[in-house]
């Protein structure tokens, strides 16, 4: 028996959500005395794939033919599955993201297995097994014990600090059986989200509201962005106003992120925005208005016009090099 990890990749690199993942699963194969497998669907190099065992993978299950190349979720299923059962895992692991949601769910009902979502710790294995969830977009806790013969674990983002050693892991090509059936939805059009650091997998943001005016002063954003090697969002509004791309929005209809540190300036805090940031670690707002609520959020708030407070800051920041 084995923990099975799902690795998602980005253009033939492994996902930062993906490797915290593993370095969860390879924790509760310890805590059940087995081996953690890491299994990738895709293109990618080999050194890339071998350096997932800095994470704690022992072994890693490589499915990479063509039709596997377009993110159809049936299919992934099916390698998924398969995979469990050639490893005969009981546990698997993955990072919670639009693909993996996506795939946990079917996983689950295929294999009749207990999911639990949003996991934020190690499960307490002392009388059962349960885990602890983040609820209500980050405000609350919950403790639920996970029952099934089988189960499926969905870790949030930024939960786990991965330990990385030099180890590395064996690579084992997997070739599952795969059907017509599989592949009975067609993916008509695929757009990629664009930047630096992508907004799902970033550490730092910095978002930016109506509060910048117009699209043609979002450089101040961008440069501090850039000095503190981050990501840029926006409000839902700047991205109704066609003035950022939509990929960009976060908020309860947009990108649900949980960064170390999100900066927002010139957003007034709607509930809806903080919805889809209110789990980041450190919240820095920026807004001349002392009243915008905010501030009642943030855990530090600046007062202050955006166009005099962020050229500020990038400097500062470059400043500290």
């Amino acid at each position: 028996m084995s923990v099975l990890i799902f690795v998602e990749i980005a253009e033939g690199t492994i996902k930062k959500s993906s490797l915290e993942a593993v370095a969860y699963g390879a924790q509760v194969a310890q805590q059940e005395n087995t081996s953690a497998t890491a299994l990738v669907i895709g293109q990618a190099p080999a050194a890339e794939l071998e350096a997932i065992g800095n994470y704690g993978a022992r072994k890693v299950l490589h499915a990479h033919e063509a039709r596997l190349e377009h993110g159809v979720i049936q299919a992934y299923t099916t390698v998924l599955a398969q995979a469990a059962e050639k490893e005969g895992a009981n546990v698997i692991v993955l990072a919670t993201s639009s693909l993996g949601s996506a795939v946990s769910a079917r996983l689950a009902a295929r294999l009749k297995a207990s999911l639990a979502t949003n996991v934020v710790d190690l499960p307490n294995l002392s009388g059962g097994f349960r885990v602890k969830r983040s609820i209500y977009t980050g405000k609350a806790f919950a403790e639920v014990e996970m029952k099934g013969d089988k189960k499926i674990i969905a870790i949030k983002k930024n939960a786990i600090d991965p330990q990385v050693s030099a180890e590395k892991a064996s690579v084992e090509t997997f070739s599952p059986s795969l059907s017509d059936a599989d592949f009975n939805v067609k993916i008509t059009e695929t757009v990629q989200a664009t930047g630096d650091i992508l907004l799902p997998e970033a550490d730092r943001v910095v978002s930016g509201g109506r509060g910048l005016k117009g699209p043609e002063n979002w450089n101040i954003v961008e440069d501090l962005a850039k000095a503190l090697h981050a990501a840029t969002a926006c409000s839902k509004p700047v991205s109704d106003l066609d003035w950022r791309p939509h990929h960009e929005h976060v908020g309860q209809t947009g990108i649900k992120i949980s960064p170390n540190l999100y900066i927002a300036a010139g957003i007034s805090g709607a509930i809806q925005h903080l919805a889809g940031v209110n789990s980041s670690k450190v919240i820095v707002v920026i807004n001349k208005d002392p009243e915008a609520p905010f501030f009642k959020a943030a855990d530090y708030g600046i007062v202050g016009d955006v166009f005099e407070v962020l050229p500020r800051l990038t400097k500062a920041v470059k400043e500290l090099g």
